[in-house]
């Protein structure tokens, strides 16, 4: 059976110019991701933003005690249970 055929990719001049390329069009047009292998990149990191956030000092105090039992910083926890509480609404709230 032969090969389909792949497009050539347009030259982007910027990357907001290519991301509403992809918003429009298919990659397995373009790429053949039968030849593509899987890559690591260990050193990326999530871009992070900083919020300030005001909570009861009680629940600060709850949380420090939880964390402490986990031997990680209270942020850490707040961020994982937010992650958590994430995930399952938008599980919930779209059925996947």
């Amino acid at each position: 059976m032969p090969t389909p055929r792949r497009k050539v990719l347009p030259a982007f001049s910027s990357e907001e110019e290519e991301r509403a390329f992809w918003a429009t069009h298919d990659s397995s047009d373009y790429v053949d991701w039968a030849k593509a292998s899987r890559r690591s990149f260990p050193g990326l990191k999530p871009t992070l933003r900083t919020i300030s956030l005001r909570l009861p000092e009680a629940m600060i105090g709850q949380l420090k005690v939880l964390a402490n039992k986990r031997d990680i910083p209270y942020q850490s926890l707040l961020k994982q249970f937010l992650a958590e509480r994430l995930q399952e609404e938008l599980t919930r709230t779209t059925g996947t």
